[in-house]
């Protein structure tokens, strides 16, 4: 009997970011880096630009294709900081590991952190917004930056507050739908584009789990779908998992279960251990070795 086939990503063959040009043949890890000093899933173990340089370039020798560089919490209950203090926590990791030629993504919602970081060498923006505010569409108009689309309920300190739906699923795609639509609208090409259904920002398990359960459904819109559940509660209140430093094997498994059904980029906070498994499963799903 031969080899079943490997899941084919959902979307587009490549992402064009900046002047990266990244194929989707294979699922691409995009390795966390939090500058923050309050981050969920590490304490604020990388909030110093030094020990989040350290820690990036540790990702990329572990396999990281991307690494999504953040410095506003946004846990459930998180509040904002302001436009200053997020400039000087991002900017300088970004320009250092933007000089060493890797992939940099910035996480954030704000139009001046975004336009700053890209100039400083970002290929990527990562709004958790969904380019909801007109100044993000026009950095993305502006710019040659790969883009996610991320869909949110709510604001980070609001999230979590008895979140509701009548079709999670159909109201996320929804959203991402025209979302999209207004970004193409404004002259973005949608080889830039990336949709991420938000796992946790504003769901419950249930909400959570039909969305990674129904990916394909995501898939619809035409465009490679991201997913980051790395360390997040549902993967403790599935595995009994308290802690979040804890669940790397949650997370990986569910890392793997994901690219399996066609997710395009993994958003992770254990690159080395998700590159391993990633790499066996692929082999196992084409019969032989070939990341």
């Amino acid at each position: 009997m031969p080899p079943s086939a490997p899941a084919r990503r959902l979307g587009a063959g490549v992402w064009s970011c900046g002047s990266h040009t990244l194929s989707l043949v294979r699922p691409l890890v995009m390795g966390i880096v939090n500058v923050t000093p309050d981050s969920f899933s590490d304490g604020g173990g990388t909030s110093t630009m030094h020990d989040a340089v350290r820690a990036a370039r540790a990702q990329v020798g572990a396999g990281a294709d991307i690494v999504d560089v953040g410095g506003e919490s946004t846990r459930p209950g998180a509040t904002s900081v302001s436009i200053e203090d997020e400039l000087a926590r991002v900017l300088p990791v970004i320009e250092a590991l933007a000089r060493d030629g890797a992939v940099v993504s910035v996480d954030t919602r704000h139009a001046e952190v975004a336009s700053a970081c890209v100039e400083a060498g970002a290929a990527i923006v990562n709004d958790i917004g969904g380019f909801r505010e007109p100044r993000m569409v026009d950095v993305a108009r502006c710019t040659e930056a790969g883009l996610v689309v991320m869909h949110m309920l709510g604001e980070p300190a609001t999230m979590q507050s008895a979140p509701s739906y009548t079709d999670v699923v159909a109201e996320v795609v929804a959203f991402l739908g025209e979302r999209t639509a207004d970004l193409l609208a404004a002259g973005v090409g949608r080889e830039r584009i990336v949709v991420d259904p938000g796992i946790g920002f504003g769901k419950t398990l249930e909400h959570n789990l039909q969305l990674l359960m129904r990916t394909r459904d995501l898939g619809t819109l035409g465009f490679p779908v991201l997913v980051g559940m790395s360390r997040k509660r549902l993967v403790g209140e599935i595995t009994g998992v308290a802690e979040p430093r804890c669940r790397v094997a949650g997370s990986v498994g569910g890392a793997v279960a994901l690219s399996q059904r066609g997710v395009a980029v993994l958003r992770v906070h254990d690159v080395a251990e998700t590159v391993e498994a990633l790499k066996m499963a692929e082999a196992i799903a084409k019969g032989k070795a070939s990341w």
